[in-house]
């Protein structure tokens, strides 16, 4: 009767640990980016790629979203942005880091420029920048502006 008692509490542990892994908890964080200061840019970089070598070294999933939007969206501009290569570099070995480009702005750019604006490959439009970061926030995500 122990025996079997013993074997029913290790199937009961194992199946909570199984159970454990498989909700492995995944990281949010969402980084608001709106002025168009190459500073302010690099460290919302550094920000996320600070917070994905964290969670990476213990071995744990972080996922990143950069929301620009406002003067921020310069951040985005192809051939425009001060950071252009680096978030190149970031998107190719980081995938977990993403970057959302507010079309509300985009299209206020486009006017005033009287001609296409194009972003960077690696620039999700979303509808507005402000909503995006209130949709984030409500999955979970965290916030922070640098």
């Amino acid at each position: 009767m122990f025996a079997i008692r013993s074997a029913a509490i290790a199937a009961a542990f194992s199946m909570l640990t199984i159970a454990a892994q498989a909700e492995e908890v995944v990281h949010k964080l969402a980084i608001h980016v709106d002025q168009n200061d190459p500073a302010v840019m690099n460290l919302a970089l550094n920000n996320a790629e600070n917070v994905r070598h964290y969670y990476e070294a213990k071995g744990e999933k972080v996922q990143i979203e950069i929301v620009a939007y406002g003067p921020g969206l310069n951040m985005l501009v192809a051939g425009e942005s001060p950071v252009e290569e680096r978030i190149s570099a970031m998107s190719l070995e980081s995938p977990e880091i993403t970057f959302a480009a507010c079309e509300n702005t985009h299209r206020n750019m486009v006017k005033k420029a009287g001609k296409d604006v194009p972003l960077m490959s690696e620039a999700v439009m979303v509808p507005s920048g402000v909503v995006r970061l209130m949709e984030l926030q409500a999955e979970g995500y965290a916030y922070i502006r640098p």
